[in-house]
């Protein structure tokens, strides 16, 4: 009697699949939460951690701005991490894939780490450091912005490798030009973000209250430096930068016939994102820092992050299955 097929090492498991998909799109909820809560200036609309005000329904909450802003952000982060533990238990059971497992694993410890972070954030608000303007509860809203764009790429990561698409790739390998323009887009974002997190956290929005321009004589570089000047300089120059290495791997991944017609809507995709951040961008300087401009600034942010991530993912999905003795 013949010997049965062996099974293939990638199977599609339609319902792990869309959960995954489900995570990716409420980590965005998260964000937008967050970033609203941090633009009206209600990171400390309550001063205890884990519950608010002593409780998970706080009184109120449903009717002042600031409270619910701050409790729909933690009950979201709740969520987030309750999501990440299915996640983490259902790929355990069913995945061949070791480095899908890790990578799992990395997102849960990534999710606790945020929370206890944003915890540790609103507790420890009053230690002043000696040196500095902010407290130390304050500073530790830098890293947790940057550690979330860490956490939102984890979870695109996972939900792609899980898709129908990555586990019947049978396409041709995309060119290592291709792939080494996605990493140095990737790399440039996380410098940006990482800027504006230091900025926004220091106030520095308005710190060049001009657009396009740096001053009042249409001149490209600032009359005063400081450090609110310099950081928000900084951004602005790394959005030139980036916009240019955007379109450029856009560009690359149109000329490369191996690409599949789902990145090159990707690169469509990001180069609108750009666009659509930059004008963003610029309607921040011009009202003052409204909150739903700032917040939308700081979401189509992580959207670019996200999609440009997912690129060079699927850029690198040979070599990432290459690497798994299952």
């Amino acid at each position: 009697m013949p010997d049965s097929a062996p099974e293939p090492s990638l199977r599609y498991r339609p319902g792990l699949a869309w959960f995954a998909a489900l995570g990716s799109t409420w980590v965005f909820v998260l964000v937008t939460l967050g970033a609203f809560t941090t633009s009206i200036g209600a990171g400390m609309a309550f001063a205890d951690w884990p519950l608010s005000n002593g409780s998970v329904n706080p009184h109120g909450w449903l009717h002042n701005l600031h409270m619910f802003a701050e409790h729909s952000h933690r009950l979201a982060g709740m969520m987030m991490g309750l999501i990440t533990i299915a996640l983490v238990v259902w790929i355990a059971r069913t995945e061949t894939r070791g480095w899908l497992k890790s990578l799992s694993w990395w997102a849960l410890a990534i999710v606790i780490f945020q929370g206890i972070l944003g915890g540790t954030r609103v507790l420890f608000d009053a230690v002043h450091v000696p040196g500095f303007t902010m407290s130390f509860g304050q500073m530790l809203r830098i890293p947790h912005g940057i550690v979330g764009q860490v956490y939102v790429c984890i979870l695109f990561a996972i939900a792609t490798s899980l898709s129908r698409s990555w586990i019947e790739g049978t396409g041709a390998k995309v060119s290592r030009p291709v792939r080494r323009a996605g990493v140095i887009c990737c790399v440039l974002l996380f410098v940006q973000l990482t800027v504006a997190a230091i900025m926004r956290h220091n106030n520095a929005g308005l710190a060049i209250p001009f657009f396009p321009y740096s001053n009042a004589h249409h001149g490209w570089l600032p009359d005063v430096w400081s450090f609110p000047v310099a950081i928000h300089f900084t951004h602005r120059a790394l959005a030139v930068v980036l916009s240019l290495a955007i379109i450029w791997f856009s560009i690359r991944i149109r000329l490369d016939r191996s690409t599949s017609l789902v990145m090159r809507f990707g690169s469509s995709l990001i180069v609108a994102l750009v666009a659509v951040q930059i004008m963003l961008g610029a309607n921040i300087i011009i009202s003052l820092r409204e909150p739903h401009i700032t917040t939308g600034h700081v979401v189509v942010g992580a959207l670019l992050l996200a999609s440009t991530f997912w690129l060079t993912w699927l850029a690198h999905r040979d070599q990432i299955e290459e690497r798994d003795p299952s």
